[in-house]
């Protein structure tokens, strides 16, 4: 099926032609527009006798939504609802969500998509995505020929071993690329029938998974080793002939998959891992943002990362890269020296001298949190650990003790896993503290002041990166490329906003900063060599930007 708009070469009308006719039209949801179908659409298409009456406007529609939406009691439940819609109007579902994008972003992504990830076998309505098996070793490029698109912009794939902060969810762990693409979708305008979800399902480890008789999933244990590794290979080489132009998202893989992953097929296709790279924009970002606020230099900062996990290793990387050369990484043994047994590979790359902290004082063998904030006197403490309540009150106190202004971002999702409250870090440290967290928090109000708290979320970053490398067409996503992304959102979050304390924009603005990072991403492609020169990449961007609003349609 082909969704391409057409002109109309006397009256300049922009319009969709449209081969199906009759049910198929409604229900394709890339196509239905509900009771919006004008008289002359209907009779046109085969649809008379098939809807009410009166033709709608699309703000009766979004207002019969809202009243819908706000007559469910959860936000399992909202989030259940927006998914329906999503699968039976897209138009109307990426509308609604763009004017209440505050309000929705968590309801369609975390922290509810948690929930609605570990409970996903029983919340199943509608199949969407592309689920890949190892049965269908051979034949991953038919499968994912299956979609009936081949002009993919965006692939968001997902193995399903790692889902936020909840693990292994199985075949459940669809709802993350889904949601991701819907972020595409409305921040960074990609048309939703260029993007592709994919559940990579090669089993679980979830014990009350396999033993649900209700699971959708593979039924088995988690395939490992080079049978995984194989299927991974044959993934990669059917994106590369299904969806040539398109670049490829790996989200939510285990640490011991994930670094592999993306550092075997970076080079083979432009990619990037969102979880390991995403973040560490993101982060970059709101650090940079915070120097904005204190007048301070990047390069002056000392950096505790609670978590040495793909989010920890991230931030760590793109920090260095950015100039900052005093970081710190704990994992839940304590701190990362060289020498210390048990670190693999991974995690020696980012011990720390063991002679820097030899005078540290230090809690049995090794050096925990508290010792290291207290050794290390950080200005900045990150916290992608998974663990909540890590940042306790004496931690927070011996922080501020001798930084001015902390900066502290509890990142971990969903809410439940927050290594600390905004309401706790402000009263720890006196009211002085830069506060971002990973899951929306309200407002706080100390001593008369009122502090805004920025969420710090990728939905910042990874649209804009995405959709800057489509346009440019490049060749693979480069940690300049997020270097770019990151400068670019720390400039722009409002002075206003900043002065109330958030180090992020609002989520309602994410539409304009990502189109903005998008042209630095494109421009730094360019700049680096990994792209060709463009001629005028805002007006590739502008034209790769897709509009939930219904097209008049014209039979085909």
């Amino acid at each position: 099926m082909r969704i391409r708009p057409a002109i109309d070469p006397d009256s300049g009308e922009l319009y969709l032609p449209v081969t199906q006719r009759g049910r198929a039209v409604l229900e394709e949801p890339l196509l239905n527009k509900g009771t919006a179908f004008t008289p002359e659409e209907r009779d046109a298409l085969g649809l008379r006798g098939m809807l009410p009456a009166h033709t709608s406007s699309m703000g009766e529609q979004l207002s019969r939504v809202r009243e819908q939406y706000d007559e469910k009691g959860t936000d399992l439940e909202r989030h259940i609802y927006l998914a329906s819609l999503h699968d039976r109007n897209e138009t109307l579902f990426f509308r609604f969500l763009l004017e209440n994008l505050e309000e929705l972003v968590p309801i369609v992504y975390t922290p509810t998509v948690a929930e609605a990830c570990r409970h996903w076998s029983r919340i199943f309505r509608q199949a969407r995505g592309i689920y890949v098996t190892p049965a269908d070793r051979g034949r991953v490029a038919d499968a994912l020929r299956s979609r009936g698109f081949t002009d993919a912009a965006i692939v968001v794939v997902t193995d399903n071993e790692r889902i936020l902060g909840i693990g292994d969810q199985g075949a459940g762990g669809m709802g993350i690329p889904v949601g991701k693409l819907a972020l595409y979708t409305v921040a960074a305008g990609i048309h939703p029938a260029r993007t592709v979800p994919i559940s990579l399902d090669v089993g679980t480890e979830n014990t009350a998974l396999l033993a649900d008789p209700l699971y959708l999933g593979v039924r088995q244990r988690r395939l490992r080793g080079d049978e995984y590794w194989s299927l991974v290979d044959e993934l990669v080489a059917a994106v590369r002939e299904v969806f040539p132009h398109a670049v490829f998202q790996w989200e939510d893989f285990a640490n011991r998959t994930s670094f592999t992953a993306l550092d075997a097929h970076r080079k083979e296709l432009p990619s990037f891992n969102d979880d390991i790279q995403g973040t560490a924009g993101m982060v970059l970002g709101g650090m940079l943002a915070a120097m904005r606020a204190t007048g301070g230099r990047l390069e002056d900062q000392t950096v505790v990362i609670a978590g040495a996990g793909s989010a920890g290793t991230g931030i760590s990387r793109l920090l260095r890269a950015a100039g900052v050369a005093r970081i710190f990484v704990t994992d839940s043994r304590g701190l990362l020296f060289a020498g210390r047994a048990g670190i693999d590979e991974r995690k020696a790359e980012l011990a720390v001298p063991r002679e820097a902290v030899a005078d540290w004082e230090r809690t049995g063998t090794g050096w925990d949190l508290l010792d290291v904030v207290q050794g290390a006197r950080p200005t900045t403490l990150i916290g992608v650990s998974g663990t909540a309540a890590l940042f306790t009150e004496p931690l927070l106190r011996a922080m501020a003790a001798h930084v001015p202004t902390p900066i502290v971002m509890p990142l971990s999702n969903p809410t439940s896993c927050c290594e600390a409250t905004p309401s706790e870090i402000l009263a720890w440290t006196g009211g002085r503290a830069l506060v971002a967290t990973g899951s929306p928090f309200a407002e706080v109000e100390l001593d008369g002041v009122c502090h805004r708290i920025g969420q710090a979320n990728n939905v910042f970053v990874f649209p804009g990166v995405g959709l800057g490398a489509y346009v440019a067409r490049a060749a693979t996503v480069t940690d300049g490329m997020f270097l770019a992304a990151a400068r670019c959102l720390a400039d722009s979050v409002p002075a206003d906003v900043l002065q109330a304390g958030a180090l992020f924009p609002p989520i309602g603005l994410v539409r304009p900063v990502s189109r903005r990072i998008a042209h630095d991403v494109a421009e730094q492609a360019v700049a680096e060599g990994v792209a060709d020169p463009i001629v005028d990449v805002e007006s590739r961007i502008a034209q790769s930007m897709w509009e939930p609003v219904y097209l008049p349609y014209r039979a085909a």
